[in-house]
């Protein structure tokens, strides 16, 4: 009884009493106005349009609702998409998601951008190994401004953010009773460094040789005596994987402002790259097994020889392993140094051009069109230009290149049914694609080796890019994968747009063009033949089920897109359990 006088005190006061109780709120869209209707039913108010309400407490109310409804309500309408894009909306669901962040970010948006950096931002992982294979998520700092980039040593994990702090995720990894590799939910994160640039290590896929990690970073140093205020210098600070203990530090002229580091060579000998803002590299050689010892001394930092005989290239990027480096500059051109004779000859197929004494001479790839990113594996590697093309080169003897077959390429050579992947990763012997459907949803692809299950769900591997058996994140951005796991890095920052432009009609590959004598159309790369050869070496198979077979390892060879070789995979199966054969599910075609 006292809240139903209540209720009728409020409606008094208000004058929206009527037979229905509460707030009648218009269902149309609130920018079209007032829709025109006749007469109103007897004792029944007009209905209120949301527009009526004051801006900021339709935007306060708005904040409260999870990221994805504001998404979907600022696709409603005009009015709802000028409300929901509101920074102080973003504002407000920023200081909800991330608490601690007190300073709102770059950019144009950087409410929004902050917001969205913060809700998006996880790192999953598929362990190989065990019973159990299915995607978890770590822990993840709640004091990190997104996730940037990210690094698996031998036990632990350590994850860089917009803001340049860099986490060390502790005793992340553990194993448990079933022999499966899983995360620690009880493990406490810890704040390695402050003011991170970029950081490095031990560039062989293999975990166990992480020992150290290099981290670039700017620390305010005391100025020359005799004059006031500090100077912002860059330095290089080396610390243990295991413990997170600083064990080493160089620091450098307060001219000489860097950001990208990487390592390449021996633990004796290992060369410290170092990308300045200017587009030049300076290198520094480091003794590794004397970094833990308690004493001082000098490095010399040098032009590197690809800044020295090229004055006129601006490198934008660089990747490395432990024999080779990959330069990409400005204008999307792309240099190689290789270190040793053997991965000159998986790369290159030859020892023509390779000079033992002159390790660091650049040599140039030629490609049709300007590179944007690349993956450097052991030796192999993928390039991709500015079309969303993908061009692989290297040693292909476990069928890493992704070409359908196991020949190697000493040349770059064009994987034609992937296109516009979002990242590229090559391990030691099998490589990764990350790519998006037109859906949004994004899956992974992986081609090579699969032994010890890095390809899952293709144990036996795979000379062509095949869809691999992982649950995607919505979001997933980067990828690694070690010997007992599969990483996958999520984060969306909406400053960052698809730079792949549209390829000209004239320079499709495989687009038939007219000749211009009969008028028969060419073929490009020589299909037709390749079906004549297929069609004469199915017709050689003795029974049904040997035929059937043959079709399907000619599926596996041929250069089709992963949705479509598990179609014609399905429908092989479905034909052979007609025809009395036994189904064994989607087959590993091998070369």
């Amino acid at each position: 009884m006292v809240r139903r006088s209540r209720r009728r005190k409020l409606q008094k006061f208000t004058g929206l009493c009527g037979r229905e109780e509460g707030l009648r709120v218009k269902r149309s869209c609130p920018s079209c106005g007032p829709e025109p209707r006749g007469e109103e039913k007897k004792g029944r108010g007009n209905p209120i349009s949301v527009q009526l309400f004051p801006p900021e407490l339709v935007e306060h109310i708005i904040s409260f609702l999870p990221v994805r409804d504001v998404v979907a309500l600022g696709q409603t309408c005009h009015y709802f998409h000028k409300v929901c894009d509101a920074e102080g909306v973003w504002r407000r669901i920023c200081h909800r998601l991330s608490p601690r962040l007190r300073e709102q970010g770059s950019g144009v948006r950087p409410w929004k951008r902050a917001a969205i950096l913060n809700y998006t931002k996880g790192l999953y992982f598929q362990a190989f190994g065990g019973r159990r294979r299915c995607l978890s998520k770590s822990v993840a700092p709640l004091l990190a401004h997104g996730y940037r980039r990210f690094l698996p040593t031998k036990d632990h994990v350590f994850i860089l953010d917009y803001a340049g702090t860099l986490f060390f995720l502790k005793n992340a990894l553990v194993s448990s009773t079933l022999g499966q590799i899983q995360w620690k939910r009880a493990c406490r994160y810890v704040v390695l460094c402050r003011g991170a640039k970029d950081f490095a290590s031990d560039p062989r896929c293999d975990t166990v040789y992480r020992k150290y990690l290099y981290v670039l970073a700017t620390r305010e140093q005391p100025g020359v005596t005799g004059t006031t205020g500090s100077r912002a210098c860059d330095c290089v600070e080396v610390y243990l994987q295991s413990s997170g203990q600083r064990v080493f530090k160089m620091t450098f002229h307060h001219s000489m402002n860097f950001k990208q580091i990487v390592l390449v060579g021996q633990e004796t000998q290992r060369a410290l790259l170092l990308l300045t803002e200017e587009g030049k590299i300076y290198s520094l050689v480091v003794n590794e097994t004397q970094l833990d010892q308690p004493r001082s001394y000098t490095v010399q930092l040098a032009l590197r020889k690809v800044s020295r005989c090229l004055p006129h290239l601006r490198v934008a990027c660089m990747a490395s392993n432990q024999s080779s480096t990959l330069y990409i500059t400005d204008q999307g051109g792309v240099y190689f140094e290789v270190h040793t004779p053997g991965v000159y000859r998986d790369l290159f197929g030859t020892l023509q051009a390779f000079d033992p004494l002159d390790q660091q001479m650049p040599l140039a790839l030629s490609l049709p069109a300007k590179i944007l990113f690349c993956a450097l594996g052991y030796n192999h590697l993928g390039l991709v230009d500015e079309f969303g093309r993908i061009f692989m080169q290297g040693n292909n003897r476990y069928g890493q290149l992704g070409t359908g077959d196991k020949m190697d390429r000493g040349e770059p050579t064009q994987v034609h049914y992937l296109q516009r992947p979002i990242t590229l990763w090559c391990g030691l012997n099998h490589s990764l694609v990350l790519s998006q459907g037109s859906d949004f949803s994004k899956e992974l692809l992986g081609c090579g080796c699969g032994a010890g299950g890095r390809l899952p769900g293709w144990p036996k591997g795979s000379a062509s890019f095949v869809k691999l058996h992982v649950k995607v994140p919505l979001c997933a951005c980067s990828l690694c994968s070690t010997r007992e796991c599969l990483y996958m890095l999520s984060s969306h920052d909406i400053e960052h747009h698809p730079a792949y432009r549209d390829l000209p009609a004239s320079r499709v590959v495989g687009t038939p063009e007219p000749s211009l004598g009969a008028g028969v159309p060419e073929d490009p790369g020589g299909a037709a033949r390749a079906c004549e050869e297929y069609l004469s070496q199915i017709h050689s198979c003795p029974t049904l089920q040997d035929r059937m077979e043959k079709m399907k390892e000619i599926v596996g060879w041929m250069p089709l897109m992963a949705a479509q070789k598990d179609f014609f995979w399905e429908a092989l199966d479905m034909l052979q359990r007609a025809a009395g054969g036994v189904g064994q599910g989607p087959p590993t075609p091998e070369s």
